[in-house]
């Protein structure tokens, strides 16, 4: 009896199964949220690659912004300052041909507007009577002039039609040396041909111009502004 027993309890342990842990729903569920896990950080991950790549591209470009600002800066600052000095060399040299201007006026140029006769009389008498009116640009008289139409106006009264403008008058008579002025001479500034101003010579280094919209028609000496040259059409 003991031995048969023995030999059941025997079987009984050989016959037993082995048996494999079935894939439940829940694992299934761990499964899926695990590769939903890895794909987000994943794009987490790109997305901070992409930030990053953005501030660092935002970054160069700033500093580049930066440094075209400074250069540009630092050209205008030698643009003003080259204009400076030019202007400073100008105001030099202008002062300068005023003083020689002053010098050579003091002699040369004394013809009185009380001794021209003729013509060139008539010219001064007309531009002096003129005196203490507007300058209006573009206007010929009566009431107002601009510095040609002051110019052709004074010359009309004697029969002789001038061009209009400033250029044009610069080169309607013969040159004169600024030394050698006569009571009537067309004075202008600027180049002959070019010029951007002109007024009268009236005489005892004086003359007679319609200047700007503040000043109007005046009597200035010959070194309040210095012209650049002359003709003389009478």
């Amino acid at each position: 009896m003991a031995a048969a027993g023995a030999a059941s309890a025997n079987a009984a342990e050989t016959t037993q199964t082995l048996q494999l842990p079935t894939l439940t729903a829940d694992l299934s569920t761990q499964v899926a949220q695990s590769a939903e896990a890895t794909q987000q950080a994943a794009a987490n991950y790109q997305l901070r690659a992409e930030r990053d790549a953005a501030a660092a591209n935002a970054a160069k470009q700033a500093k580049a912004d930066l440094a075209d600002a400074q250069k540009k800066a630092e050209a205008k600052k030698k643009a003003q300052e080259d204009a400076r000095k030019a202007a400073a060399e100008r105001a030099t040299s202008r002062s300068t041909e005023r003083t020689t201007l002053a010098a050579s006026t003091g002699t040369s140029t004394s013809t009185s507007s009380s001794t021209a006769t003729g013509s060139a009389a008539a010219v001064v008498a007309f531009v002096k009577a003129q005196i203490g009116k507007s300058y209006v640009l573009g206007a010929t008289g009566p009431s107002a002039y601009d510095c040609s139409g002051l110019v052709g106006a004074a010359f009309k009264q004697v029969g002789i039609s001038l061009p209009r403008v400033s250029q044009d008058q610069s080169t309607a008579g013969t040159q004169v040396s600024l030394s050698n002025l006569q009571a009537g001479d067309i004075l202008y500034w600027g180049s002959a041909g070019s010029a951007y101003h002109v007024a009268v010579y009236v005489g005892d280094g004086m003359f007679v111009g319609a200047q700007n919209p503040s000043t109007g028609i005046v009597e200035r000496p010959l070194s309040y502004d210095p012209p650049t040259g002359a003709v003389r059409v009478l």
